[in-house]
């Protein structure tokens, strides 16, 4: 492996250091945007049987926002359930967004290294042209020189799209998930709301 990096030239290491980052980030949301963790089952319907037995408390309210990034959502609904329908919604919907940023944390960055690695990949394989070019003389080829300008110019292209490729399917794949949970959080707020104002059972 080292021999590769080292037949890879200098440009190699922004790639590694891209791909040791893109590694991190996969592994940290997919830990973290697992959906039970982020939409738990039973939590409103557990909620909703709680509220008729014994009304909105504020042990409730913590506990329920304290529970999951959906609980944080439906908490703020409760915190404002003797209001207007509209003020509820509005807080509801207010904590919607701090949520769903939340659950978007890092995809920028993993998207942006599934992008800009090809990108590299090319910077080296341009380096790699430059040195093949600096291989030629008047008095001859330089067989080292040119082999060397090879290795660069293709392994950076191949690592550059090695780590383009799964970065863009981690991104996509994130982003679908988030965009998932956001739908659920707020089927499951409108519900709470029709409830508490006596529009559904």
């Amino acid at each position: 492996m080292f021999e590769i990096i080292q037949a890879a030239g200098w440009p190699i290491y922004f790639l590694l250091a891209a791909s040791i980052i893109a590694l991190a980030l996969i592994i940290e949301r997919s830990v973290a945007l697992r959906r039970s963790r982020i939409v738990p089952k039973g939590l409103l319907d557990k909620l909703i049987g709680e509220l008729r037995q014994g009304g909105v408390t504020d042990e409730i309210i913590v506990r329920t926002a304290n529970h999951s990034p959906l609980g944080r959502v439906l908490a703020a609904g409760l915190k404002n359930v003797r209001a207007s329908r509209e003020v509820m919604k509005e807080s509801i919907e207010e904590a919607g967004s701090a949520v769903a940023h939340e659950l978007g944390r890092f995809l920028t960055t993993l998207g942006t290294i599934s992008t800009l690695a090809p990108l590299m990949g090319l910077f080296g394989t341009v380096v790699g042209m430059i040195e093949i070019f600096g291989a030629q003389s008047p008095s001859g080829t330089n067989p080292q020189q040119l082999a060397h300008g090879i290795s660069v110019a293709l392994y950076n292209t191949g690592f550059g799209l090695l780590i383009a490729m799964p970065s863009l399917v981690a991104y996509r794949h994130f982003r679908a998930s988030v965009d998932s949970f956001v739908v659920d959080m707020e089927q499951q707020a409108v519900k709470l709301v029709e409830v508490v104002h006596g529009d559904r059972r």
